[in-house]
C-alpha cells in the first residue's frame, strides 16, 4: 500500500508541515507586510490568517519596540539570520506575550533576497519562571543579609550588656573600692534586664511564628492598662528630661485581652519613643474610641521614620540602621511583637511620620465589648512587681532541697532564699537530691530541668516514687522557657514552673505559698 503522506504534492506537503508546526511560522517581504499566517501564529497572537496577511507585521509590536523591525529588516536585506531574539509581542486582546524570535532572509531563484522567514515560539511561561526564580534568588539574598545583619546585631547587644557586668566583676575582685558597688550595683542589674528583654523578645518572636502565643483573655479597661506601661517607662523618660503625658478623657468602654501583653505592647511603643526621642523631647499619649473601636496613639516629636523605611517598620529584624555606626541598640523585633500581639487582639497597628526628624504616631487599635452590666466587669490588676522593700515573706522555719548541675546557680538561690531565713540544701545531681531528700525532708523542692545523666522529669519522676515524695510540692525552676516546657513539666509532677532568670521576689512567693500548702 503506497505511503499516502509520499503522494502529497510538493507545495501541498510543506503547507501541511508549516500548519501543523507548534511554532508560528510567518513569512513577510521587505516592507515588512505579511504574506504568510499559519495556525500556530492565529493561536499564539489571536490574529486570523485573513486578518494578518496583507498587513503589516508593526501591527504586532508595542509602541516601545518598533524600532526592532527596522533594525531586523536591516539585517535581513545584509542577508544576516538573526537567532533566538527575545523580546515582546501584542497580542490581538492587547495581552504582551514575551516571544523567542529566529528570522532568516528568503531569497527568490535568483538568490536576491526577497523577504524573511520567522519563527516565533511563546516563552510566556518559560520567563515567568525565570523571574519567579529571580526573585525568590533575590528574596534568598535579602534574607541571607538580613540574617547576616541580624547575628552581627545579636552578638553586639549581648556582648555589650556582658561587657559592663564583667568589666565591674573584675573591678570589684582585684581592687574593690568603697564607692565601686554602689556605683556597680545599677549599671549590673540593669546590664542583666537588658540581656533578659533580648532573650524575652526572641522567645516572644518564636512564639508568634510557630502558632504557640498563648493569651489570657478576660475583659478590661484599656486606660488602665495604658497607665501601668506609662508608670514603667516613666523613670526611663525622666532621666532623658522627656515630657510625658496622657489624655485619657475621652476613652470610654473595655476591651478583650489578655493585660499582660496589651502592657507589653505599649512597653514596646513608649520604649521606642522614649529611645528615637532627643532629650528634652516630649511623647504623648491619647486613648479616644473610634465608632467600634477604641484607639491609643503614642505620639513623639523624635527621630521619625524616612518615608522609604514606613512600609518595614514593622518588619521583624528590619532596623531603618543597621550598620555599626548607629546610635540605638535592639534586636529589630519590639515593632514586630507589638504587630502581631495587636492582631491577636483582632485590632490593628499602624504608623505615621512626616520624616526624618519630624518625629512620628503610632497608632493601635482595639475592638470594643459591648457595654454590659459594670458590676460584673473584671478588674485589672496593673501586673507590677510589688515593692521588694515592703513585701519580705518569711521563710524561716522552711526547709528547701535545690537541684542544679550548675554550682553557681545552687549557691544563689540558698542565698536568697536563707535571707529570708529558710534552711536550704543544695545538690547537684538527682542521685544527690534523693539520697539528700530521704535525710533532710524538705517542705518545697526546687529543681532544674536541663541536668547531664538525669535530667528534671527524670528526677520527679523518681522523687514521686518515693512514699514521703509523693505529697512534697516541687518548683522547675528553669532556662527551659516555652510554653511547651511549662506543660511538659506541670505533667511530669511539677507544682509551678518558674524561668531563669529567677526573679527574687516570684520564687521567694512561690516557696512560700507550697510550704504553706505542705506544712498546712
Amino acid at each position: 500500500m503506497p505511503d499516502l503522506f509520499s503522494l502529497l504534492p510538493s507545495t501541498q506537503l510543506y503547507e501541511a508541515i508549516v500548519d501543523s508546526s507548534d511554532d508560528a511560522i510567518v513569512s513577510k517581504n521587505l516592507h515588512s507586510i505579511v504574506q504568510s499566517w499559519n495556525r500556530a501564529a492565529a493561536r499564539m497572537f489571536g490574529y486570523s490568517a485573513e486578518e494578518m496577511i496583507g498587513q503589516s507585521i508593526e501591527k504586532l509590536f508595542p509602541a516601545d519596540r518598533l524600532q526592532e523591525e527596522t533594525e531586523i529588516m536591516a539585517r535581513m536585506q545584509k542577508g544576516e539570520r538573526v537567532d533566538h531574539f527575545e523580546t515582546q509581542r501584542k497580542r490581538k486582546d492587547g495581552k504582551l506575550i514575551d516571544v523567542s524570535l529566529t528570522i532568516s532572509p528568503i531569497r527568490n531563484a535568483e538568490g536576491i533576497i526577497v523577504g524573511a522567514s520567522k519563527i516565533a515560539r511563546d516563552i510566556t511561561g518559560q520567563k515567568i519562571a525565570q523571574r519567579r526564580l529571580a526573585e525568590a534568588h533575590e528574596a534568598l539574598k535579602r534574607a541571607d543579609q538580613m540574617k547576616s545583619e541580624f547575628l552581627t546585631t545579636l552578638s553586639h547587644e549581648l556582648r555589650t550588656p556582658l561587657n559592663a557586668i564583667l568589666g565591674w566583676i573584675q573591678i570589684l575582685r582585684d581592687d574593690a573600692r568603697p564607692d565601686d558597688l554602689v556605683e556597680a550595683l545599677p549599671i549590673m542589674e540593669q546590664s542583666a534586664r537588658t540581656q533578659l528583654q533580648l532573650i524575652e523578645d526572641l522567645l516572644d518572636m518564636s512564639r508568634i511564628e510557630s502558632g504557640r502565643m498563648i493569651l489570657d483573655i478576660q475583659s478590661l479597661d484599656l486606660a488602665t492598662v495604658v497607665g501601668a506601661s506609662i508608670d514603667s517607662v516613666r523613670p526611663a523618660a525622666e532621666a532623658k528630661n522627656i515630657l510625658l503625658q496622657s489624655t485619657f478623657a475621652s476613652a470610654g468602654g473595655t476591651v478583650m485581652g489578655d493585660p499582660n501583653r496589651i502592657q507589653q505592647i505599649f512597653w514596646n511603643l513608649l520604649s521606642n519613643a522614649i529611645k528615637f526621642t532627643p532629650k528634652g523631647g516630649r511623647i504623648h499619649v491619647v486613648i479616644q474610641r473610634v465608632n467600634s473601636h477604641v484607639e491609643v496613639s503614642v505620639a513623639d516629636n523624635g527621630q521619625g521614620v524616612a518615608p522609604e523605611f514606613l512600609a518595614h517598620v514593622f518588619d521583624r529584624f528590619r532596623q531603618a540602621d543597621g550598620t555599626t555606626t548607629r546610635r540605638h541598640g535592639g534586636l529589630g523585633l519590639g515593632l514586630s511583637i507589638v504587630k502581631h500581639l495587636v492582631e491577636l487582639h483582632g485590632g490593628n497597628v499602624r504608623v505615621a511620620s512626616e520624616g526624618k526628624g519630624k518625629g512620628s504616631t503610632f497608632i493601635a487599635s482595639f475592638p470594643l465589648q459591648p457595654a454590659r452590666d459594670e458590676s460584673n466587669k473584671t478588674r485589672l490588676e496593673s501586673g507590677s512587681r510589688p515593692d521588694e522593700q515592703a513585701f519580705k515573706p518569711d521563710l524561716t522555719g522552711v526547709k528547701v532541697l535545690v537541684v542544679d548541675d550548675e554550682e553557681d546557680s545552687v549557691a544563689i538561690v540558698q542565698r536568697l532564699l536563707e535571707r529570708r531565713g529558710a534552711e536550704v540544701r543544695g545538690t547537684h545531681s538527682m542521685k544527690a537530691a534523693l539520697g539528700e531528700f530521704t535525710a533532710f525532708s524538705p517542705h518545697v523542692v526546687v529543681s532544674d530541668i536541663g541536668m547531664p545523666d538525669h535530667d528534671g522529669y527524670e528526677f520527679i519522676t523518681c522523687l514521686r516514687a518515693l512514699p514521703e515524695g509523693k505529697a512534697v510540692p516541687a518548683i522547675a525552676l528553669t532556662a527551659l522557657a516555652r510554653n511547651d516546657d511549662r506543660t511538659r513539666a506541670l505533667r511530669a509532677g511539677f507544682q509551678m514552673h518558674l524561668p531563669k532568670p529567677v526573679d527574687f521576689t516570684e520564687l521567694v512567693a512561690a516557696v512560700r505559698n507550697l510550704a504553706a500548702i505542705r506544712r498546712g
